[in-house]
């Protein structure tokens, strides 16, 4: 049986490939499918099989999901595009008789006001009218996404933002993966919906005084309002359009939207999801 991971020079992709290593699969019956494979020819010295293509050119796609039985489907991260790149990736799945899709989608796609789920809402309708078995891995967010936060607190000493006592229930990249791997490994995964976020929903009152703890010096969270907001980020030069996804993404905090502990990660890895602490201290 050949396993294939899309987007597998991005970070979540390449931990997917070493969990798929440590979990006993044989690296010739891995497909690792990225737009640029010097970033995975690491994994192509080690035997795993490495295959270029993108997903705005259908045609690589097609070739580079040649004899694959079961994909992992990483989102792109064009938002905006990703509509008409993700029909590609499974109009490709479907010419190359891929027989199961576990796809990254978002918290509640199908129904959550999160400014990111549109996309993801519309590729899942794809992926069921494709009628390929398949499993959706609805990630919530990536403690990851928070090392610029901790950066720009090392040098202020200050975390600004709108999003008021909103909580969010992230886990580590490498927790997402293991899932993935599990679930692209596992049986009975057909048609089920994993809505995957950490055990703990944290704020921003914990997060400061967690990075204020890991760096040595205090941290204040300064609440603002989202009109506040929107222009301490543009007066520091963001974009108007960008700095209005960055409130909106605050607001959907706000409202509750990234809070849901749902267990099923842990369930899936067999484990606790990672600390925010843990994560934090990684690049503290």
């Amino acid at each position: 049986m050949t396993l294939a991971v899309t987007g597998a020079t991005g970070h979540l992709g390449r931990l997917v490939l070493e969990s798929l290593l440590e979990r006993g699969v044989f690296a010739q019956d891995i497909v690792a499918i990225g737009r640029t494979t010097d970033k995975i020819a690491d994994f192509a010295e080690r035997g795993v099989q490495v295959r270029a293509a993108e997903y705005e050119q259908p045609d690589t796609l097609t070739a580079a999901l040649q004899g694959v039985d079961r994909l992992l489907f990483i989102s792109s991260s064009a938002v905006g595009r990703r509509i008409a790149q993700h029909a590609n990736v499974l109009n490709a799945a479907t010419d190359a008789g891929v027989n199961f899709i576990a796809y990254t989608s978002g918290p509640h796609a199908d129904t959550s006001a999160l400014v990111l789920a549109p996309e993801h809402k519309a590729t899942e309708k794809l992926l069921a009218r494709s009628g390929i078995a398949h499993a959706l891995l609805r990630n919530n967010w990536y403690t990851e996404n928070y090392f610029q936060v901790l950066e720009q607190a090392k040098h202020t000493g200050l975390i600004i933002a709108s999003l008021g006592d909103g909580r969010v229930a992230s886990a580590s990249r490498q927790d997402y993966a293991e899932a993935a791997a599990a679930v692209l490994v596992g049986e009975g995964h057909e048609g089920q919906v994993y809505e995957l976020s950490g055990d703990h929903a944290w704020d921003y009152t914990e997060l400061a005084a967690t990075i204020s703890e890991l760096i040595g010096r205090p941290v204040e969270y300064r609440k603002v309002s989202p009109k506040e907001h929107r222009k301490i980020l543009t007066d520091a030069g963001l974009p108007l359009a960008q700095a209005a996804f960055v409130v909106a993404l605050d607001g959907n905090t706000r409202d509750g939207v990234l809070a849901e502990t749902s267990g099923q990660l842990s369930r899936l890895i067999g484990r606790p999801t990672t600390a925010l602490r843990d994560t934090l201290a990684t690049v503290a």
